[in-house]
């Protein structure tokens, strides 16, 4: 084990005298594996990041969550001219499903509309992303509300001008956001009071940042505008009970609908039921050939870093010929040689890896500070990109230590003098 130890420690201080003394052709060398650890790990953390962020902005969303709307949020087989044909989910149609699907926890009717600029006295905020909703739509959504509160059951079924900020507009239209509970804004020409405002969210995944939303209640666009009015899309939302049969559920949905709308059983469905789990099955989809494309890219820079190795390892056997021969001669056996180089090529790989690591980090910290998005160099990554490296070395120092642990003594002695 001592003797192992002290190969290693050898091995590790030819490396250094590699990079001490030949530094621009060991730097030549080692930048294929440091720009390949860079782009691997590099892909990874950003796919990471992005999960991360997926996953925290669907955080508080049920998987089983449906949007009944006219629209389908994957590929569907109906062609486009017919989809366009499809009606929009009605609010008459939520009261009904509201009242007779069984197994139903929470149902919001949602409208998507265009975005519009919010004014406080002679401050305005634009393009605003403005949510009108029912009440409902809090336990489905799960809005974090900082200060004041989210909008009751009375003041949505009236269609009351009050309104919830979202952090950016609150800050956008008053000194600080605590100030904004109370206030009246104008909107759509009409005075909403500020009865809430929402927490920081920051950057999101999905579009535009809660921070630059506001919610009002749908009754009072409804009346505003009505139903039929081109700027608006409806959507029911719909959270089951925990537990509870999907598709069993998902059929009572189509079937109450169908009945609604009087559709015949030779006709197809008019409307789309989208499941939150199967749009996160295809995010997870989409982040798993992300990071093969990853891999894939990034290793043709592993293989010309795996050459550089192999390079360094050739020139070193050629220029340590003499004291290999020296080595053999005083009993020194082949797999001490041989273990000898291939320490030396693991260390000199690692390096460029660390080094590649270090480029990753420091990209991290300047990108987290300069976009409004924190990307994480997660230990398991750094781990990988670590023991990649190691691999990378092993793999390109086996032929020039196996040649090296093949020289037979008085060759080598002589070839040295």
């Amino acid at each position: 084990m001592l003797l192992y130890l002290r190969l290693l420690k050898e091995s590790f201080s030819f490396a250094m005298n590699a990079l001490r003394n030949n530094k621009l052709r060991t730097f030549l060398s080692l930048l294929g594996v440091t720009i390949g650890i860079f782009s691997i790990i590099a892909v990874l953390a950003a796919v990471d990041s992005l999960d991360q962020k997926i996953k925290a902005d669907l955080g508080d969303l049920d998987k089983n969550t449906i949007y009944l709307l006219r629209f389908s949020f994957g590929p569907t087989e109906v062609p486009r001219w017919k989809r366009e044909q499809f009606p929009n989910v009605t609010y008459d149609e939520f009261e009904y499903l509201k009242k007779s699907v069984n197994g139903v926890d929470k149902m919001a009717f949602n409208l998507f509309t265009r975005n519009e600029n919010i004014k406080f006295e002679d401050k305005i905020v634009s393009a605003v992303r403005v949510t009108p909703t029912t009440n409902e739509f809090d336990g489905i959504d799960g809005v974090k509300i900082d200060q004041g509160r989210f909008f009751n059951e009375s003041e949505s079924n009236s269609g009351t001008a009050v309104i919830i900020l979202g952090y950016e507009v609150a800050n956008g239209l008053f000194d600080s956001f605590e100030k904004a509970i109370g206030k009246k804004v104008r909107l759509y020409g009409q005075r909403f009071t500020v009865i809430g405002v929402t927490k920081k969210q920051g950057f999101s995944t999905f579009g535009d940042s809660r921070d630059n939303a506001v919610f009002i209640p749908m009754n009072f666009i409804r009346r505003l505008y009505g139903e039929n009015s081109s700027m608006l899309t409806p959507a029911i939302l719909i959270k089951p009970h925990k537990g509870i049969d999907m598709e069993q559920f998902k059929g009572e949905i189509t079937q109450k609908l169908r009945n609604y709308r009087g559709i015949k059983a030779s006709e197809e469905d008019n409307f789309f039921i989208n499941v939150l789990s199967g749009f996160t099955d295809f995010i997870d989809n989409i982040v798993g050939q992300m990071n093969v494309v990853g891999w894939i890219i990034s290793g043709f820079s592993l293989l010309v870093g795996g050459f550089g190795i192999a390079n360094i390892m050739f020139v070193s056997v050629k220029e340590r010929t003499n004291l290999i021969g020296i080595q053999k001669s005083l009993g020194a056996k082949n797999r001490f040689i041989l273990f000898q180089f291939l320490f030396e090529s693991v260390i000199l790989s690692v390096i460029g890896g660390l080094i590649g690591l270090v480029l990753v980090w420091l990209t991290a910290i300047l990108l987290s500070k300069l976009m409004d998005f924190e990307f994480v160099l997660s230990f398991g990554n750094m781990i990988l990109g670590t023991g990649l490296a190691g691999f990378i070395g092993l793999i390109s120092g086996i032929i020039p230590a196996f040649s090296a642990s093949r020289l037979d003594p008085v060759e080598a002695i002589r070839s040295g003098i």
